[in-house]
């Protein structure tokens, strides 16, 4: 079959053009619609490595993600700051609500929401208690704990002192929640001990029942602490 130069030329532009439309739908495809690391991935997946029971390191997180460990220095500043994304991430899911009501109402919700978030990750608060908290989201909350106690009455330099209690307190039963059902098992003779140990609750049941007693212990001091210093 005769070809004219004509038809040679335009077969050639049909078949280029052909051509580069192909390499970019393939250059399209070959790049990711969404990034392969965010903030948010790489703190999902660090919460993941440590409530699996796995030990905590960048390495470690990068083979969890598929990437090399230079990858997430590129996201985060190294070990503590991933920590801290963990601790942000946490503190999105749990304590990123304001609180309503009163200073009461507020360190009510504070307490169970923190203490709900301690419960759930166990393996995880070793290391938040170890660095020092910067995230936006969980300062906001102790800020709104400070308002809250500062608007009741309580003075300046007993806020913070009231918070790391508060916050101790919440960080103790939320490990709590990981304790053998029988706490306690007396192997000789007890005075009162072990029946009393009989008829307690045992399990999340006896947690959530000390939690609740244990939360109206410190709101009935606090209220007694206010009720003095306005005497004074």
């Amino acid at each position: 079959m005769h070809m004219s130069a004509r038809d040679g030329k335009s077969g050639f532009r049909t078949a280029a053009r052909r051509l580069n439309q192909a390499i970019e739908r393939g250059g399209a495809m070959a790049r990711p619609r969404v990034p392969l690391l965010s903030t948010e991935r790489i703190a999902d997946a660090a919460i993941e490595l440590v409530d699996s029971g796995q030990a905590f390191g960048v390495n470690a997180l990068a083979r969890r993600l598929g990437v090399t460990p230079s990858s997430l220095y590129n996201h985060v500043d190294g070990r503590d700051g991933i920590i801290e994304l963990m601790r942000g991430r946490l503190g999105e899911t749990y304590l990123s609500e304001s609180p309503s009501g009163d200073w009461v109402e507020v360190v009510t919700q504070t307490m169970r929401a923190s203490r709900r978030m301690y419960a759930e990750h166990p393996a995880i608060v070793p290391l938040l208690v170890g660095k020092t908290i910067t995230h936006p989201v969980v300062i906001a909350s102790y800020d709104r704990l400070a308002t809250a106690l500062l608007g009741a009455g309580f003075p300046d330099d007993e806020v913070i002192t009231v918070i790391a209690i508060l916050d101790s307190f919440a960080l103790g039963f939320g490990l709590d929640l990981a304790s053998p059902d029988d706490i306690w098992k007396p192997e000789t003779p007890t005075t009162s001990l072990a029946r009393l140990l009989e008829q307690a609750a045992k399990g999340p049941e006896r947690s959530d029942r000390v939690f609740e007693i244990g939360l109206e212990f410190l709101l009935d001091a606090l209220r007694l602490r206010l009720g003095r210093l306005d005497l004074d």
